[in-house]
């Protein structure tokens, strides 16, 4: 029965993702495939780093070269590094007026929503195209309240130099594992955010991420700081069009919620099935903090993706809500981690996966209760929808408690779609394909009721978009 689903859906149309912009040598600067000594120092001149930076990317490299690959996930032998370039960019600068964005690249953010989302519902945007920065706003109103979103580069020069030294690569360092050492020697463009004391920032901001040429890298660095009492709702995007060779994500993302502060961090990805997403994320939470990540993860033929928080503060609470769809060719190794340090803390984790035509989806989980974190909570959720007899899901929780004063709980199911509810969807007039595709996105509700509403709907149409094998 789930082989005689129709192949088109009338009303998603996935042109708006999987399109691509010829990219010449005369508006384009393309660092050649590798990572040489030479290719990261030649990065590092081209972007202006300070001494210390520079330092730090060859220290970096030479982690990389010394460390094994990861001996977890999926295997990634297809991913011929030698391949792969480290740096490309646009030969115009980064703007901060939407008029003066070149023309080629304004219409690939157009087509994405990115400029109108800004106008509707966005404090601010930061669009990145392959390796930098394109353009970057903030609204005047929330500049006025003394945030600080800006691209990673000119923090990196500015008032804010010492922060950004002070935290860089703290969280995740590149000793963590052998991409994150990569991500150290190349990264290059990025967000920087900081929230003053005391400041909530009524409306997101975004960064979106467009990996637009053949056979690239994107290594881009976000790092965002909510001090003391603040409150913040960052949305990530990412996408990028399907070409017949692999490229590469590695980004990082590092956060730090201050003591009783709330970062909300939304992410809907993407990525063409060549990508292979091999990205970090950690947050570090301060005495009564909230960190909350919610995460829809679509696209890429190969991912490693297990956000972390560090409860470190008494009374800090971590919430993750996040799904994944892997289709035909992918394999999707996602999941999430916490640390339980601080006292009275608590951290709930509730996952959906999704597996049509033979993908793969895994969700592999890591909770630590330290002896010190007394009276600590953690919720474990994760449930599996498999759409056909040759998709795998797999589960594997993996937990590590150290007091004796502490609740943990784990659940995990696997189910399949019921055919009595597609013959009473039928019955009411709805046709088959339709019908599965209202059941899976009933399946996925619980991740879409907690982004905002134009995020939500792209979610679903996403799903759509699988359930009718058109991604």
């Amino acid at each position: 029965m789930f082989d005689d689903i129709k192949k088109s859906v009338a009303d998603i149309n996935q042109s708006m993702y999987d399109f691509k912009d010829v990219e010449t040598d005369k508006d384009f600067y393309r660092e050649e495939a590798g990572f040489t000594k030479e290719i990261v120092e030649k990065v590092s001149k081209e972007k202006n780093d300070p001494e210390w930076m520079r330092e730090f990317r060859l220290k970096c490299l030479d982690i990389y070269n010394n460390m094994e690959m990861p001996n977890w996930g999926p295997e990634t032998d297809d991913l011929d590094m030698d391949l792969i370039s480290s740096y490309v960019r646009s030969k115009t600068g980064m703007q901060g007026d939407w008029n003066d964005v070149p023309e080629d690249i304004k219409n690939t953010f157009e087509k994405l929503g990115i400029p109108q989302a800004e106008r509707e519902s966005l404090a601010g945007v930061g669009a990145q195209y392959d390796s930098e920065l394109v353009y970057h706003n903030v609204k005047d109103e929330v500049a006025a309240q003394g945030v600080i979103y800006t691209d990673f580069e000119s923090a990196l020069h500015g008032e804010y130099a010492d922060m950004v030294r002070e935290h860089f690569m703290k969280l995740v360092p590149p000793t963590d594992h052998k991409y994150a050492a990569l991500h150290g020697a190349v990264w290059s463009g990025g967000s920087f955010v900081y929230v003053p004391k005391g400041v909530k920032v009524e409306i997101p901001l975004q960064s979106y991420f467009r990996l637009n040429a053949a056979g690239a890298g994107q290594f881009e660095h976000t790092l965002i700081i909510v001090d003391e009492g603040a409150d913040l709702h960052f949305i990530e995007g990412c996408s990028a069009p399907k070409y017949n060779v692999a490229n590469l994500h590695a980004g990082c993302v590092e956060l730090f919620v201050g003591k009783n502060a709330r970062l909300r961090y939304s992410t809907i990805e993407n990525w063409s099935k060549n990508m292979y997403n091999l990205n970090t994320k950690r947050a570090l939470v301060e005495e009564g903090g909230v960190m909350e990540w919610v995460s829809g993860s679509f696209g890429s033929h190969t991912s490693y993706l297990y956000p972390m928080t560090i409860l470190q503060g008494d009374h800090s609470k971590m919430e993750y809500t996040g799904i994944t769809f892997a289709g035909k060719g992918q394999n999707l190794d996602t999941g999430a981690k916490v640390v339980h340090n601080g006292k009275y803390t608590s951290s709930v984790i509730s996952t959906k996966s999704i597996s049509k035509d033979g993908g793969i989806g895994t969700y592999r989980s890591s909770v630590t209760i330290n002896s010190g974190a007394k009276h600590s909570k953690a919720v474990i959720s994760c449930d599996s929808l498999m759409l056909d007899s040759k998709s795998r899901s797999d589960t594997i929780p993996g937990m590590d408690i150290r007091t004796n004063d502490a609740d943990v709980g784990h659940e995990a199911k696997i189910g399949r779609i019921s055919d009595d509810a597609v013959f009473y969807l039928m019955s009411r007039g709805i046709k088959e394909e339709d019908a599965r595709a209202m059941i899976v996105s009933g399946f996925a509700d619980p991740v879409s009721k907690e982004l905002p509403l134009e995020y939500a709907v792209e979610m679903n149409n996403l799903i759509k978009l699988e359930m009718s094998g058109n991604m």
